[in-house]
């Protein structure tokens, strides 16, 4: 039996009647890590010890009798800006290249009470500042459907390990896609969560307002079981919502009778790759079809998202990346003086993409270009976010592509970054409106996954979570397998 592309619940059902145990799936997936980290690269740190000593945990639990959670003994991974105390968590960066946190953030914890096998931290693009994962300190992670492709970014490396087989799911952070468009790329499912909903306590910050953790699953009934899991209030995050959390797997009805779902036209112009613009229509014309209502909406402030992005998270990243100075811990070159040990510290530790947000958020920050630009930025956030309002009171939710393309070349944007943020364009809006969204798999492009984006109210993952589920189970085009021997066969050729 190949254990290797079963879903968590598919997998739990098995563990649960005894028919395997959590060693033996844990042996299988890191089998299958050490098979293809060396072409695909999804992990920055395999933590393969500690993961048969929690499956043998689970293991010994159920052999008392013990009642235990959904995902008990099931591999899974974390994006490496999530702490794990004991565990190196490196933000893909040589400046926290030796960082090992003295504690757990919450979402670490809240999967060990779950009893969920931790394999490792992956990678992603340093510090979480990129969309291909090609911004890596260390090395860039391939797209496990073609290895000449990137897996998007920054979550690259989950996205890329759950669509591998690697493990059955993963955490990514999102600021500004950072979840959508690798789920997207790699034909995986992606939630960003509401913000506030997940908390970020124990999340190395990149923009703080936007940042969200999110999940990376293979099917939308392991979604909602992750979503149980993480979600919930936390005191120690000043952020986090004080709103119940519902079973999140009541949402899973396969009906859209009635819904109504908003088409925005500013997202389905210019820059949409034709094939792509095809894939959308294909599952607006299935939702109609299930008894959805679909109907076009204007956001007419959404041209003036990216921008605005682009102020508010590199001058947010400017503030929190302040702290990584060579004095408390990562990266220190010794140097004559102080200020010398600041800036050469910073100066080797740092990778290009993130001095370039440095500068840029420090710029928007400074005297004389503060009202000029950041409060200006602000300002569009509010137009933005009172746009999605305004849709919100006719339609239940919406639907767009993920990204305007499927996945790109490696290096093919890698010297423009103008054109490597545009691939963000759909998602951005989303964070800095604060509202969740989710990227489902719906066809491919030339033997590379789409995604499709459905963005719904603030708290209301349950609507988007019953649509999802429900293309899921009227169309066979949101479950796109990788063909991992024509892949590696591919890779040794280019």
């Amino acid at each position: 039996m190949s254990l290797t592309g079963l879903t968590a619940h598919e997998l739990s059902e098995l563990l649960r009647k005894r028919e395997i145990s959590s060693t033996e799936l844990t042996e299988r997936h890191l089998d299958l890590i050490n098979a293809l980290e060396g072409k695909i690269n999804a992990f920055v740190t395999v933590t393969g010890e500690d993961a048969l000593k929690q499956a043998r945990e689970i293991d010994e639990r159920r052999a008392r009798g013990e009642e235990l959670p959904p995902l008990a003994g099931i591999p899974a991974a974390l994006k490496d800006n999530m702490c794990t105390k004991g565990v190196k968590t490196t933000c893909s960066s040589n400046i926290l290249y030796n960082f090992i946190p003295p504690y757990d953030a919450t979402v670490t914890e809240k999967l060990s009470a779950a009893g969920a096998v931790i394999m490792g931290k992956c990678n992603m693009d340093e510090f979480a500042m990129g969309s291909s994962t090609e911004n890596s300190g260390f090395a860039p992670t391939r797209n496990p459907h073609d290895l000449r492709a990137v897996p998007g970014g920054s979550s690259g490396g989950s996205a890329a390990s759950v669509a591998a087989g690697e493990v059955v799911f993963s955490l990514g952070s999102d600021t500004g896609g950072s979840i959508r468009q690798p789920a997207s790329f790699c034909g995986v499912i992606g939630l960003k969560p509401t913000y506030g909903y997940v908390s970020r306590y124990g999340l190395i910050a990149f923009a703080s307002s936007l940042d969200q953790i999110g999940p990376f699953t293979r099917d939308m009934t392991d979604c909602a079981l992750v979503m149980n899991a993480i979600f919930g209030h936390d005191p120690k995050d000043s952020t986090s919502a004080p709103v119940e959390v519902p079973d999140f797997t009541g949402f899973l009805k396969d009906d859209v009778k009635g819904l109504k779902i908003g088409i925005p036209k500013e997202y389905m112009q210019s820059g949409i790759d034709p094939q792509v613009a095809v894939a959308v229509k294909k599952a607006i014309e299935k939702l109609e079809e299930l008894g959805a209502f679909c109907e076009e909406v204007s956001l007419p402030h959404t041209e003036y998202a990216l921008p605005a992005y682009y102020i508010i998270a590199p001058a947010e990243a400017s503030s929190n990346l302040a702290r990584y100075d060579g004095v408390r811990y990562g990266l220190r070159v010794e140097a004559d003086d102080t200020i010398s040990m600041f800036n050469e510290t910073r100066s080797r530790g740092f990778g290009e993409e993130v001095k370039r947000r440095i500068m840029l958020g420090t710029y928007a920050l400074s005297s004389g270009y503060y009202d000029a630009y950041y409060l200006k930025a602000l300002k569009i956030r509010t137009l933005v976010k009172q746009d999605f309002d305004e849709a919100f009171k006719k339609f239940d939710c919406l639907l767009t592509p993920t990204s305007p393309t499927s996945a790109f070349d490696f290096g093919e944007k890698a010297d423009d970054p103008l054109s490597m943020y545009m691939s963000d364009i759909c998602t951005i809006p989303v964070n800095l409106a604060g509202i969740p969204a989710l990227s489902l798999p719906f066809d491919t492009v030339n033997g590379r996954p789409v995604g499709l984006q459905l963005i719904g109210k603030a708290f209301d993952e349950g609507t988007l979570l019953r649509v999802a589920y429900t293309l899921e189970q009227n169309t066979d085009l949101t479950r796109p397998k990788p063909d991992l021997e024509g892949a590696l066969q591919n890779g040794k050729q280019s």
